[in-house]
């Protein structure tokens, strides 16, 4: 399959962008002339982006979405998630898995780091959706009654499984937390991720109780726990870290550990929102942007998670030129790919062909003086017309096929959650 997008506007010009299979074979003026494709797009009066790359959510919890709502953490937690995620079948993460899926491609997603439960499932949504992820399934071993083997079992099972799948989906492990998972369940992660160049997906330092409890627990905080027992690696993607001091950051650049930062979760939970990016960046880390789930951030738009990231780093810091937009964006996009060690987040010749095509007839658009800070700044998700991922076409005049059909098979799965009908 070969695609031709035409007059498409990308770095302040019109240029042809050619899609041979999965790859950007060539960009520049005038190719329409000289090559022929299977598929022509017209990219007149329309931006090209690389698709956007949420580094950190939990996708079929799309199911959740408005459950439980402006509650304090624990009593959400304890009230509103975890009996009903104890109630979930296969059937209801595939429809979430789906749901979120769907959600991802009309917002201009195209590439995922997921980390939730019944991970067949969600292989097996994200196969048919198109779209790329890396994917791990929750990994807990609260319970005094389960052996190091009971718990890894599962873990080397769903790796075995992940076999099936195609190249777009890629298998990691995920430890949920440092208070839901013991050390020598994190020290075999490791190793096992070591020994199968696996990565390591889990949320760090995210609310201050985490920080206290990790200090009284284990005398240290919890970036310096994670090294006391030898966890930091480049393999290593930490979600949210929004309570760090300045030798925390030195070990998580040391290390070339990876972060993502997750802004509405983290206003909407109250978790805090000093995300110190510049400290970061200055260190070399890489940083990027997630939406968690939509338990606590209640969409999957990177396009507003993106812009919140701009805006509450320079609210908190009282300067209007941190955290600027075109940072961001490549937060979003070139970090995105790296952390997930994918080829992608670059409209690039040799780059895969996960891009997105962005409708400029639109206000957010006029005038266009500057494409990057209207699109962070003014636009959203629904400006985005057109997806592709890996070279095919998974959106066009924001039309998804099967869109009707999965938004009513996933609504019927969460009333069959949550109110057993």
């Amino acid at each position: 399959m070969s695609i031709l997008i035409k007059n498409v506007f990308f770095k302040e010009e019109p240029v042809d962008i050619y899609i041979e299979g999965n790859i950007i074979k060539q960009m520049g003026q005038g190719l329409s002339a000289q090559i022929r494709a299977d598929k022509v797009i017209d990219g007149t009066n329309k931006a090209v982006i690389a698709g956007l790359v949420n580094c950190h959510t939990h996708s079929a919890m799309t199911l959740f979405r408005g459950w439980g709502d402006d509650m304090e953490l624990e009593a959400w937690l304890s009230e509103k998630i975890w009996p009903y995620e104890a109630r979930l079948t296969d059937e209801m993460v595939y429809w979430g898995a789906r749901l979120a899926c769907l959600e991802m491609i009309k917002t201009g997603t195209t590439c995922f780091n997921d980390m939730y439960w019944k991970m067949d499932a969600i292989s097996t949504a994200v196969e048919e959706s198109g779209l790329r992820a890396v994917l791990s399934s929750v990994t807990l071993d609260s319970s005094n009654t389960q052996t190091v083997s009971d718990i890894v079992a599962p873990i080397k099972e769903s790796h075995k499984k992940a076999g099936k799948f195609s190249d777009r989906i890629t298998f990691a492990l995920g430890p949920h937390a440092i208070y839901t998972v013991s050390k020598d369940i994190f020290k075999w992660i490791d190793s096992y991720s070591k020994d199968n160049n696996l990565l390591i997906h889990t949320h760090l330092s995210e609310t201050p109780t985490e920080y206290d409890n990790c200090v009284k627990a284990h005398g240290l905080s919890p970036v310096r726990y994670l090294n006391s027992i030898g966890l930091l690696s480049p393999r290593l993607i930490v979600a949210h870290c929004l309570w760090l001091d300045s030798e925390e950051i030195q070990m998580l650049a040391d290390n070339d550990v990876k972060v993502v930062h997750n802004p509405n979760s983290n206003l909407k939970l109250a978790s805090g929102y000093k995300f110190k990016y510049h400290e970061m960046k200055d260190k070399g880390i890489t940083v990027g942007i997630g939406t968690d789930g939509c338990s606590s951030s209640n969409n999957l738009d990177m396009i507003e998670a993106t812009k919140v990231a701009s805006l509450i780093g320079k609210a908190w810091r009282d300067d209007p030129t941190a955290t600027p937009a075109k940072e961001m964006f490549k937060c979003a996009t070139v970090n995105g790919g790296i952390i997930l060690r994918q080829n992608v987040g670059k409209v690039k010749e040799g780059y895969l062909a996960d891009l997105a095509l962005v409708d400029l007839n639109s206000t957010a658009f006029t005038p266009n003086f500057n494409f990057i800070s209207n699109l962070i700044y003014a636009a959203h998700g629904d400006n985005v017309d057109t997806v592709i991922c890996n070279g095919k076409i998974l959106m066009e005049n924001r039309h998804v096929e099967g869109e009707e059909e999965i938004m009513r098979m996933a609504t019927l799965s969460a009333r069959k959650l949550f109110f057993n009908k």
